[in-house]
């Protein structure tokens, strides 16, 4: 089947499917390279990007930096402690005026000085004088729209893009009680990969795997027999996935048991499974009674990612007794199952360059895999729907 055509786009509809008809998206959407080009402009252009948290953020002029799909992203506060985004691009030589994170009174471009305030607003060009017409009040770094969720900063390169929160009450209801505008931050970590980054949201959000690959005392606790998906709206701008627990409380450790303190508010119900919230593209959640990992996702290019891995706990957890011995405690057996999760997605996205690889069909266990189907199709086939009557690519690519 030819890529870029009606036939392609009306075929990723058997994706959406209830679970037990329907079959993965097409090997191409994770390798092709013009399919990536179209995938930034139908998702990456007009959806809400989570970026970091208000945390990184707390002071005037605190400020950091990051890059989605190739563009690079200043985030920071101003002086009205309003929180800002733009681009990082110097509007002068395309140099980047800030790298890193800090805190800055405005942002130098360090190529010729070009100054800009922290609302991006150009305050100081020297020696540009001569130039005929220039006129520096006309001149400022692009801003992004913002909004923070929870404590999440998310940016939109769409102007004119609809408000995210009224279409995340369901996951924001469900995960209440954690209260995370109030949850404390410990810094987060980045790290690069050689696959698609819908393999690693994939991986975040599949029940079926639990009890195969991770199998052993670090995680029998949580079985795959355990998973449920709640249905989640078309409008819904994201999803969640349970999964209950064999006994309250359980942790990544090997007593199995919270050893932290545990988020105040949790009701039973919360205590008893472990949570996974999704806002795609960008942002997963897993929440466990006693600490929440995020994964910022952010693609960098068809088979490639990198992904900002942050922890929240409780308030006051950091100043609990034995609390850097006990998180050493969990991210020890975090990181022997993140281990196999990322040898995984290598040996996946090595498979779907295979000539071999097929739509598969999906168990009851991968709801949530249907859930992230039912939030792309819709947006890859309107914007076929938007490009179909233009040129289409110089060379057909053939869908595995």
């Amino acid at each position: 089947m030819t890529l870029f055509s009606d036939a392609f786009f009306d075929g990723l509809s058997s994706s959406t499917q209830e679970v037990g008809a329907a079959e993965t998206l097409p090997p191409a959407c994770y390798t092709d390279a013009a399919f990536y080009e179209f995938e930034k402009a139908a998702l990456f252009d007009h959806e809400w990007l989570c970026v970091g948290r208000v945390d990184q953020v707390q002071e005037p002029g605190d400020f950091f930096t990051t890059e989605i799909v190739g563009e690079p992203i200043l985030v920071t506060r101003n002086r009205a402690g309003e929180i800002k985004a733009m681009s990082s691009v110097c509007q002068h030589r395309a140099m980047l005026v800030a790298e890193g994170k800090g805190n800055a009174r405005g942002f130098v471009c360090p190529y010729h000085h070009w100054v800009y305030s922290l609302n991006g607003d150009l305050v100081n060009a020297p020696a540009m004088d001569r130039t005929c017409g220039f006129d520096k009040k006309k001149i400022s770094l692009p801003t992004f729209k913002v909004e923070v969720w929870l404590g999440f900063i998310f940016v939109n390169f769409d102007a004119d893009a609809e408000p995210l929160a009224p279409r995340l009450t369901a996951v924001e209801a469900a995960i209440a009680n954690f209260d995370l505008e109030t949850a404390e931050a410990l810094e987060p970590m980045t790290g690069q990969f050689t696959w698609n980054w819908k393999v690693m949201f994939e991986n975040n959000n599949d029940g079926y795997h639990a009890s195969k690959l991770h199998r052993g005392v670090l995680h029998d606790f949580i079985p795959s027999e355990l998973a449920s998906f709640p249905e989640a709206e078309p409008g819904d701008a994201g999803f969640l996935r349970y999964n209950g627990t064999l006994h309250p409380d359980a942790s990544f450790n090997p007593t199995q048991k919270a050893v932290l303190p545990i988020f105040p508010k949790l009701s039973d119900e919360d205590r008893g499974r472990a949570t996974f919230a999704n806002i795609p593209p960008t942002l997963s959640l897993v929440m466990t009674s006693d600490m929440v990992i995020y994964l910022i996702l952010r693609p960098t290019g068809p088979e490639t990612m990198a992904q900002d891995t942050g922890i929240l706990v409780a308030p006051g957890a950091r100043d609990s007794y034995g609390f850097k011995e006990r998180l050493e405690m969990i991210m020890t057996s975090a990181g022997q199952i993140i281990a196999q999760d990322m040898h995984v997605d290598e040996l996946v996205q090595k498979g779907l360059r295979s000539r071999f690889a097929i739509r598969g069909r999906y168990s009851w266990q991968e709801g949530a895999q249907v859930q992230f189907n039912r939030w792309l199709a819709p947006r890859y086939q309107a914007q076929w729907a938007r490009l179909k009557g233009a040129a289409a690519p110089a060379a057909p690519v053939e869908a595995a």
